[in-house]
């Protein structure tokens, strides 16, 4: 089985999914909706979840299938059709009958997740399987994963783009005043939610979007409230370290989020204080890299390793890709430059240096940065900010565009690290502002 990997079964059938540029495809059908200040609270269902636990129960067994998305859904609506002439409620409490509750977890777990919006519309039992996240849990039981890029161009507006099937998808607008909206905002992408991390005129807020809800909300607070920190994700778990609070006094305290369990844990603190920091998960360790500290708030450029087995911080020297190109006209000093621009894919550091427009590759064992080949040529940055360079599963994504006076466009682009030296290939293009505010990549 493919490990970090997109998993799918064929699809040679599929309706309701998402257009090339259109809204998100989630549709549970009809269901009650109660709108609560902006909320959309699901109905729940006691039968439906019993049927959840009860199918789920013996799933994570391995099941070889050749049925493909068209052959699940066919037979599905065959199914839901002949219960309907029946007319009984026995769609309540089956999957796909013929095959039984296991092999049909092991059937769904291997579509897409684009095709999850269908398969919630067809009964009560599928809508109620999508949305409690059991899915999820199993496909990331299984090695199932797929990789989704969340970015935003323009504020309160977000968007996802599949790169499998290359398709642009709106999620629903963020409401907020404006406190928030011209605020430094900081984003994660963490098991089957996006947080959004800004301040309102009273103190930090978070927004959650929930790929199960396809909605927006608000109520979520840390430990130790910040911004300006570095964060990364590892399935259901994130790592957030350093940044500043609300009176702006740069911290070096971190926390762990559980998104399964919505819960947030003090982790011992690192051994420096840093802001505007960048994160990211390593050989199964989480690491701080570059960042603003000290009593003089100078440019740091070393790194720190936390080990989640013995809960320690371990100081890496040297560790920031620190600007190699030679300083522009009325280039601003380097604390005023974008975090460190980094991504790991395969247990390998990469960082994009916008001034030279290159992408580079950190050796662990000597601790050097060593220049493996050219950025996109479009994907232009202010001193780094609005660009996004991510890792997306097995390759690495950058994400801009030409700036320009009015409305210009959007490219995502894709280079396969394994595949040196790098050729980028261009994913998707859209009419857009050409400036990332934010972005994540959702793995589940």
């Amino acid at each position: 089985m493919l490990q970090d990997r997109p998993c799918l079964v064929s699809r040679d059938y599929n309706p309701m999914t998402c257009d090339r540029e259109g809204n998100w495809p989630m549709a549970y059908g009809a269901e009650k909706v109660e709108v609560q200040q902006g909320k959309r609270i699901l109905e729940t269902n006691e039968e439906e979840d019993d049927i959840v636990k009860k199918a789920s129960k013996h799933s994570g067994d391995q099941v070889d299938t050749d049925l493909s998305i068209g052959g699940i859904l066919k037979s599905l609506y065959d199914q839901s059709s002949s219960q309907g002439h029946a007319g009984n409620n026995s769609d309540s409490s089956s999957l796909i009958a013929d095959i039984g509750p296991d092999n049909s977890i092991s059937c769904l777990i291997r579509c897409s997740r684009a095709d999850y919006g269908s398969i919630a519309s067809l009964n009560r039992s599928f809508r109620s399987l999508v949305r409690s996240g059991e899915l999820y849990k199993l496909r990331r039981k299984n090695g199932v994963v797929e990789h989704w890029v969340y970015f935003s161009c323009q504020l309160l507006e977000w968007e996802a783009f599949d790169p499998i099937r290359r398709r642009w998808m709106h999620l629903p607008r963020m409401y907020s005043n404006d406190s928030f909206v011209f605020a430094d905002k900081e984003s994660l992408a963490v098991g089957t939610e996006l947080l959004v991390f800004g301040k309102n005129s009273m103190a930090h807020v978070i927004y959650r979007y929930s790929l199960l809800t396809n909605t927006w909300t608000t109520g979520m607070t840390m430990n130790k409230p910040r911004c300006l920190f570095g964060s990364a994700s590892l399935g259901e778990i994130a790592i957030l370290a350093g940044g500043c609070d609300s009176d702006g006094h740069i911290l070096s305290s971190a926390e762990l989020y559980n998104s399964e369990m919505r819960t947030w844990m003090t982790l011992p603190s690192m051994k420096k204080a840093r802001k505007m920091c960048s994160a990211v998960f390593m050989d199964g360790k989480f690491y701080v890299i570059g960042g603003i500290g000290g009593a003089d708030s100078k440019l740091l450029t070393c790194g720190e390793e936390y080990d989640l087995e013995s809960g320690t911080w371990t100081e890496i020297p040297n560790m920031s890709p620190v600007r190699t190109g030679a300083p522009r006209d009325n280039e601003p000093p380097v604390t005023s430059e974008a975090p460190p621009l980094i991504a790991v894919v395969n247990n390998a550091l990469y960082a994009a240096d916008y001034a030279a427009m290159e992408v580079r590759k950190y050796n662990k064992e000597s601790r050097i940065w060593n220049t493996v080949g050219r950025l996109p040529e479009r994907a232009d940055s202010m001193f780094g900010w609005g660009l996004a360079f991510r890792a997306c599963g097995d390759r690495l994504i950058v994400i801009g565009g030409p700036h320009s006076a009015g409305e210009g466009f959007i490219e995502v682009n894709s280079w396969v690290p394994s595949e040196e030296p790098p050729r980028w290939d261009v994913l998707g293009q859209k009419r857009s502002a050409s400036f990332v505010y934010n972005c994540a990549v959702m793995g589940c």
